[in-house]
């Protein structure tokens, strides 16, 4: 590259970090400028919409209740990925949705959820909204013109049926009923088999989409009406968003530092890579409509970990080909070869489960999921481009001496291989600490975890303060009052936009402490009694979203498992690489377990998290494993130890600089956060600490241990084979 070409590449990366910076800094003002200029923030940090619904029909089961909620779940996730929908009390439901202050024009656009009907040309009811699994407005192509149309599809039990329907009834209408109206009158022009359907004829897309939100909506398994809705505010607070972005800001400069501290020049263009991963993060977000949550700051934060992994790998391939005697511009070409395996494996691997999770998941997981995969495809497009092509453009222009980059220096081969049974029993110690620790709970009648309300649900109080009292002052004033009054150690707030009514949501409270609760009011506050309202609310995160987050991470593990096994041709990689994972995971639930940290929505953003950090770092040192095995046809068990031994310590340094700036990023959160994001990154710090530990003492050592095991078992049936002969 010549000198002029350097000057300008560099001048354009600067200008677009300068003009994403500005853009960046528009969208996470306060107030942003213009109109819609924010991200949309979650509940938990913005507040939203709540709708309440009441069951129309009073003899509803539970079974009933469950399913109409799950549903429902589904339905407002058009909204936002995180919206939230539980039970309150035994007759009622209610819908939360983030980032939204019109209630009205969300109750007109969702609808009133009733009664759906497919009916024959005799009026007898067929299918019912039970048998819709979904229902989409879309177009089709018909004689080289769009049509607007609703594509239906059914369960597979109502598929065998709706096929008898549309091929008895050829040529006929079928009517579709709402509420006993009449709201598509499609014709049957053939049978249709397979569980898929299309409305055509409809007028403009707006029709479609009305019908097909009508559909869905009526597929619930209860009829209900809405009771009342409001604008509540954030359970977090302009605190916790302050704090978080104060965190990030602090810890991008200090691994900006680090970096070129470490690195020199290829230190200052993994900076200007980074620069423009972290501004276009927040504008890819923007630009995408994502919800933006807790767990959602977590997938960003793996993000930025990934982004500056996959530059210290280059960056110490660099360092390792220019101690070969290689000159820089050969060596940052070879560094860049070398790197790029491991690159493409972790990310991904990690890319599959965020896929998966998307897919698979709801709430929550994924809105994580979509800034997990955000990150990664930003990271390695920073990686890969702006940092490349940045530190070959400081190059052309002068900068081309070896002391600029900085040697690797040689290191003594680290033996971790004969302590593997130490590192090994060290780990069974503390995942046993962990189970044991939560017998012990479980038997003591506190519960094996601390479960928050959004997995048990609890008491939702309305109080009239009468005052407009700010988040901040309620965290600090009232919440110690209800702690010390109730034992109780978690509290969470919500103001009602418009109001002085605040709602406050607790453990389940029994006659006496609701007593007790309203004694904190009348007399600190001169509330009346007689005006605050309790209502027992059921968990916000389902047995069924639940079960949608561990089949998700299930499915994801096994694909991750198969492309390991896939990429590296070896199934004791992929097998010690998953099994590292669960080893990380289980230290993590030993530290809920322990430290009795509130397990929450946040906990399904840890798991999440230590699943696609671990994962990625043990394959980095596989990777390194798999070249240095490349020139060896056959080796003998001493040398095997050798290999193993010299790719974990040619990684090493990798290891703990990424752990090192991943972990500042948390530590930042857990010292400078509200007590919500403490809990949140205490645990994730532990998952950062148990993967490194896990990719250095615990993967490779169990990669090894099966690679002799079979190559004992391999010797033992050949000489009984010998033997036989």
């Amino acid at each position: 590259m010549k000198k002029g070409k350097g000057i300008t590449i560099l001048c354009i990366v600067l200008i677009c970090i300068l003009g994403l910076g500005y853009y960046a800094s528009i969208i996470l003002s306060p107030t942003g400028r213009g109109e819609n200029q924010n991200i949309i923030l979650g509940l938990d940090l913005a507040g939203g919409v709540s709708i309440t619904y009441q069951i129309v029909d009073g003899d509803a089961t539970a079974e009933e209740i469950s399913d109409t909620v799950y549903k429902l779940q589904k339905r407002v996730e058009d909204y936002s990925t995180e919206a939230v929908v539980s039970k309150e009390g035994s007759d009622r439901i209610n819908v939360a949705i983030p980032g939204v202050t019109e209630a009205n024009e969300i109750l007109e656009d969702l609808g009133t959820p009733g009664s759906l009907e497919f009916k024959d040309p005799e009026g007898n009811v067929v299918l019912t909204g039970d048998d819709v699994v979904d229902a989409q407005p879309g177009y089709v192509d018909r004689s080289g013109s769009k049509m607007a149309v609703v594509d239906l599809t059914f369960t597979d039990e109502a598929a065998e049926v709706f096929a008898d329907l549309t091929g008895n009834n050829i040529g006929k209408i079928v009517p579709i009923e709402y509420d006993g109206e009449v709201i598509s009158t499609p014709r049957v022009d053939a049978k249709i088999t397979g569980g898929r359907a299309v409305i055509e004829n409809m007028d403009s897309y707006q029709e479609a989409e009305t019908l097909a939100s009508q559909i869905r909506i009526g597929s619930l398994s209860l009829e209900l009406e809405e009771l009342t809705s409001q604008v509540v505010g954030a359970s977090l607070g302009e605190e916790a968003i302050a704090t978080a972005l104060t965190a990030a800001a602090i810890g991008l400069g200090l691994i900006i530092v680090f970096l070129i501290a470490f690195y020199w020049i290829a230190g200052v263009a993994t900076t200007l890579g980074l620069l423009t991963y972290s501004t276009l993060v927040v504008a890819i977000i923007y630009l995408f409509e994502i919800t933006l949550t807790l767990p959602g700051i977590a997938g960003i934060i793996l993000g930025i970990g990934m982004a500056v992994d996959a530059n210290v790998v280059i960056n110490a391939r660099i360092k390792e080909e220019l101690a070969l005697g290689k000159s820089t511009g050969a060596a940052i070409k070879a560094g860049y070869q070398k790197a790029l395996s491991a690159i493409i494996d972790g990310n991904v691997t990690t890319l599959i489960a965020a896929a998966v999770l998307a897919a698979k998941g709801s709430g929550t997981v994924k809105g994580f999921a979509y800034t997990l995969a955000i990150g990664i495809v930003l990271s390695m497009f920073t990686a890969l481009v702006v940092t490349r092509y940045s530190m070959y453009a400081i190059h052309a222009i002068g900068f081309k001496d070896v002391k600029y980059y900085g040697a690797a220096k040689e290191h003594k081969v680290i033996d971790f291989i004969s302590k593997r049974y130490v590192f090994f029993l060290i780990s069974i110690v503390v995942i046993a600490a962990g189970f044991i620790g939560e017998g012990v709970n479980a038997a003591g009648g506190k519960g094996a975890f601390n479960y928050s309300l959004e997995f048990v649900g609890g008491t939702s109080t309305t109080v009239d303060l009468g005052k407009n009292y700010e988040l901040a002052e309620i965290d600090s004033e009232i919440v110690p009052l209800i702690n010390s009054t109730l034992g109780t150690a978690e509290v969470q707030v919500q103001k009602i936009a418009d109001s002085t009514e605040v709602i406050f949501k607790t453990r389940n409270l029994d006659l006496q402490e609701r007593e007790q609760f309203a004694q904190i009011f009348t007399d600190h506050y001169s509330v009346d009694a007689n005006t605050i309202s309790y209502q027992n609310v059921s968990e916000t995160i389902s047995k069924e979203m639940t079960s949608d987050a561990i089949w998700a991470v299930a499915i994801a593990v096994v694909l991750m498992l198969i492309y390991i096994w896939f990429r590296f041709n070896d199934f004791r990689f992929a097998s010690s690489a998953i099994i590292a994972l669960l080893h990380d995971i289980l230290v993590v639930i030993t530290c809920y377990a322990l430290v009795r940290i509130s397990v929450g929505s946040t906990f399904i953003a840890v798991m999440l998290t230590i699943l696609g950090y671990s994962i990625n770092d043990t394959i980095v040192t596989f990777d390194r494993i798999r070249e240095n095995m490349k020139s060896k046809a056959r080796v003998t068990k001493d040398e095997l130890a050798e290999i193993a031994n010299k790719s974990i310590t040619q990684t090493l340094s990798r290891s703990i600089n990424t752990s090192v700036t991943t972990f500042v990023m948390v530590l930042l959160l857990y010292i400078l956060g509200v007590a919500s994001i403490r809990e949140f990154a205490l645990p994730l710090m532990v998952g950062v600490i148990s993967g490194t530990y896990s990719s250095v003492c615990i993967a490779t050592e169990l990669w090894f241990e099966m690679k002799i095991h079979q190559r004992t078992s391999s010797k033992d049936v050949k000489k009984k084979v010998n033997k036989t002969a």
